[in-house]
């Protein structure tokens, strides 16, 4: 039976605190630590904020989110804006640039690729706590050519005297713009040579003073985890904690850790489309609930994200309508009315379960079942619903449903491996 207990949605801040890696140049295995961005230990955390507060920004980044990954997958347009507002990244992680390295607090965000930070003398920058990045400062700073292969990869650059310059902008008219260069990056005093990031002279915007930046985990060319493949053998994997133990750190693993095998494991394989390199794409044939299937109308290769920024999962119209009426014939209760506003539809009395069957999402070749941590979160202190959401198109297999699951992934074998895992003990 799946567990009781209820949970908020894994909005997780990224701290890294690598504690493997000897020598990175030669590296094949390293950890790091994830902290929930509402834990009492995440320096974003407000004592004042209720449950029910919390629950609606959450709810509030994943439908923003969600349209994001929608206007960048259906539209053709080469200009990079994005209707995601940068303030309400999910993650948070801490790295350090240039030698000697100067650490900052960056925006970590798995559905983009640049890396950026904010750069001294700054023609225009939002007020930060950390020092700005001063290139002139650092031994191993160097612009990167307009020719270069990094430049190439953006969707928006010029040339100035030779040095690629880029430009990165908003849905909510915030924006980065400055010089796309290389430099020594640090994780926890492990370093890695020649990364290319944005050395940002002119940005604006909603962006947090306690944040410097953002760091790209996407699959693109200029993503961290695309940047350090040689490192880690393209082989990365994380075992996200439910928020109830948010005394426990979640944990993410790269290289050789981060191969899943053993029991339960189950694997499927992980689509690449064509100018969408920074999303992870699985194939969903169908939801089980009991005895009841429910068919993806087009079942075609890659037709759902799986992103770990995200708190929903997001199905179409049609199969989120169909999984709702399901749950309901299935659990022996009367809906109550969601008290947080957040729009979610389906919601019962805390407690309630053990009443919530659960439900199996057959992705091609792999069937993850999916018990009531997984499929409801709690809004406040009496009340739970249902994590998902519905969409016109798009599908998004969001971190709610990833909870309590080891998922490794395997970019030079194309494959995404599920092994149900007590992650508070991994």
């Amino acid at each position: 039976m799946a567990s009781t207990s209820l949970l908020l949605p894994l909005d997780i801040i990224f701290f890294f605190f690598l504690f493997l890696l000897p020598n990175s140049l030669h590296a094949t295995s390293f950890s790091i630590d994830l902290i929930h961005r509402d834990s009492p230990r995440s320096p974003l955390y407000n004592l004042s904020d209720s449950l029910s507060d919390r629950m609606s920004r959450a709810i509030r980044r994943s439908n923003s989110r969600m349209d994001y990954f929608h206007s960048t997958i259906s539209t053709t347009s080469t200009d990079i804006s994005t209707s995601v507002l940068p303030n309400a990244g999910s993650y948070l992680m801490t790295i350090s640039l240039g030698t000697p390295p100067v650490q900052f607090l960056a925006i970590a965000d798995t559905g983009s690729d640049l890396i950026w930070t904010q750069c001294s003398p700054c023609e225009s920058c939002y007020d930060q706590d950390a020092p700005l990045f001063d290139p002139t400062k650092s031994s191993t700073y160097g612009n990167l050519a307009c020719d270069s292969s990094a430049c190439s990869a953006l969707r928006r650059s010029s040339c100035i005297d030779s040095s690629c310059q880029y430009s990165y902008s908003y849905g909510d008219k915030s924006y980065t713009q400055g010089a796309l260069a290389s430099e020594t990056l640090g994780l926890s005093g492990s370093e890695f040579q020649k990364i290319a990031f944005g050395c940002g002279y002119n940005n604006d915007g909603t962006f947090n003073r306690r944040v410097a930046g953002l760091v790209g985990l996407g699959g693109g060319s200029l993503s961290l985890i695309s940047q350090l493949s040689s490192s880690i053998g393209g082989k990365f994997a994380y075992c996200l904690v439910p928020f109830t133990k948010n005394t426990a750190s979640s944990r993410m693993d790269f290289g050789d850790s981060a191969v899943v095998s053993g029991n339960g494991v189950v694997s499927t394989p992980l689509i690449s489309r064509q100018g969408r390199e920074t999303y992870f794409f699985l194939t969903l044939q169908k939801i089980t609930i009991g005895t009841d299937s429910i068919s993806l109308p087009q079942a075609a290769q890659g037709n759902i994200i799986i992103d770990s920024g995200t708190t929903l999962t997001y199905l179409p119209t049609s199969v989120y309508q169909q999984l709702l009426s399901a749950l309901k014939n299935a659990i022996n209760l009367q809906p109550v009315q969601d008290p947080s506003q957040t729009g979610l539809e389906l919601c019962y009395q805390s407690g309630t379960g053990s009443n919530i069957p659960d439900l199996k999402f057959g992705f091609d070749g792999a069937e993850v079942v999916l018990g009531f941590l997984n499929t409801f979160i709690q809004v406040d202190q009496n009340v739970a619903c249902a994590a998902f959401g519905p969409s016109q198109s798009l599908s998004i297999y969001g971190n709610v449903a990833q909870q309590n699951f080891k998922i490794g992934y395997d970019l030079p074998n194309m494959k995404v491996a599920f092994q149900p895992t007590d992650c508070t003990n991994n």
